[in-house]
C-alpha cells in the first residue's frame, strides 16, 4: 500500500483531472471536484496574473458551499499546476496565491525546486511532480516533492515515450508515496489498469476536453469524439518539447502532420504563446474511448460505472497461479 497524505485518501474514484493549458478553468475544476475526482488547472490559465486570485476564491468558495450542502458527499480536493521553468516569470506570484488560498495539491512541471515545495508545505499542501523518466522522479523526491505523476507514452500535450508498465515499475522499486499515472487513460477499465500496475491514481486529461465545462472550441471537442489514436502526432515543433497533437488541427494550420520539422529545444515556450495550444490541439492516444460531448459529471459517472464493471470482471475470474 502506498503512503497517501490525508488530502488524497478516500476519494470516491481514484482519478485526477489533469491540468490542461487554456482548457481547464474554475468551471471544469469545480465540476470535477464536486463529482468526486481531483480537479486541476494550470495557474497560467488565469490571464492576467491577477485573475488567479479571483479564480482561487471562486473555487474555494464553491467547494466549501458544496460541502456544506452535501456533508455526506464532500468534494474532492483541487490542484494547481505550476510550470517551474525559467520562462515562467509569474511563478513567484502564482505560488503566493497558492499559499494565500492553501491550495490542497500543487502539481509542478518542467523543473523541481525546493523553495516551491517548501511554500506548499508551509500550510500543509501536497506537492506532486510530473515526470517522464525515473531519474527525474528521483530528483523530484530528493528536492522535497511528496509524490509523482508518471506521464507515460500516449499522454496528451507534453508526454514521454516510456511504457506505463516500465515507468511505474521502476518508480515503485524505490518509492512508496503517491503516484498518479497518465497516458491514454479515458475509461474506467483503464483507471483500474493503472492501479493494477502500481499507481494510486489515474491521470486523465484529453477525455475531459469533450465535456461541456471545458474551455475549448466546439470543433476541438468534436475532434476528440471523432478521432482515434491513429490521428495523434508526436512532435516538438510547437513548443520545443515533444508532445501529442491532433493531426486534423495540424493540417488546418497548413502543415503536413507526416513531415513536421524538428524544433530547437532551447527555444521552449510555455504559456507566453497560446497559439500552439489554441490552434494546434493537444490530445492523448486514449480518445478512441470518447463517444460524445457531455457534462463532466456525466463523464465521471460513466467512469465510475466502467470502473466497477471492470473490477467485477477481474474479481469474477479464477486463475490458478
Amino acid at each position: 500500500m502506498s503512503k497517501l497524505p490525508p488530502a488524497l485518501q478516500n476519494l470516491p474514484l481514484p482519478v485526477f483531472g489533469s491540468p490542461m493549458f487554456i482548457i481547464s478553468t474554475p468551471k471544469l475544476v469545480i465540476a470535477q471536484c464536486t463529482s468526486g475526482v481531483v480537479g486541476a488547472m494550470p495557474a497560467l490559465n488565469a490571464r492576467p496574473a491577477a485573475q488567479l486570485d479571483e479564480w482561487l476564491a471562486e473555487i474555494t468558495e464553491a467547494l466549501a458551499a458544496h460541502n456544506r450542502a452535501n456533508p455526506d458527499r464532500p468534494a474532492a480536493p483541487f490542484a494547481i499546476n505550476q510550470i517551474v521553468h525559467k520562462s515562467n516569470d509569474r511563478l513567484e506570484h502564482d505560488m503566493a496565491m497558492c499559499v494565500k488560498y492553501k491550495v490542497p495539491v500543487v502539481i509542478t512541471s518542467l523543473g523541481a525546486r525546493e523553495d516551491i515545495n517548501q511554500a506548499a508545505h508551509s500550510y500543509g499542501g501536497v506537492v506532486l511532480h510530473d515526470v517522464i523518466h525515473n531519474k527525474f522522479a528521483r530528483k523530484a523526491i530528493e528536492k522535497g516533492a511528496d509524490g509523482l505523476i508518471a506521464v507515460a507514452a500516449g499522454a496528451g500535450g507534453h508526454a514521454g515515450v516510456k511504457s506505463p508498465f516500465a515507468l511505474v515499475q521502476e518508480i515503485r522499486e524505490w518509492f512508496d508515496g503517491p503516484v498518479a499515472l497518465g497516458g491514454a487513460i479515458a475509461s474506467g477499465s483503464a483507471v483500474l489498469s493503472a492501479l493494477a500496475m502500481g499507481a494510486d491514481f489515474a491521470y486523465i486529461g484529453s477525455a475531459f476536453i469533450a465535456t461541456e465545462e471545458a474551455r475549448a472550441a466546439a470543433e476541438y471537442k468534436q475532434a476528440i469524439v471523432d478521432c482515434t489514436s491513429d490521428d495523434i502526432v508526436y512532435s516538438n515543433l510547437f513548443t520545443g518539447v515533444h508532445g501529442n497533437y491532433l493531426a486534423p488541427s495540424i493540417r488546418a494550420a497548413g502543415l503536413d502532420p507526416n513531415a513536421l520539422p524538428e524544433s530547437d529545444p532551447s527555444k521552449m515556450n510555455f504559456g507566453g504563446e497560446a497559439k500552439a495550444w489554441k490552434d494546434i490541439w493537444g490530445s492523448g492516444q486514449g480518445i478512441g474511448a470518447v463517444r460524445k460531448v457531455q457534462p463532466a459529471a456525466e463523464f465521471i459517472a460513466q467512469l465510475r460505472l466502467e470502473y466497477r464493471e471492470a473490477l467485477a470482471r477481474v474479481n469474477g475470474l479464477s486463475y490458478k497461479v
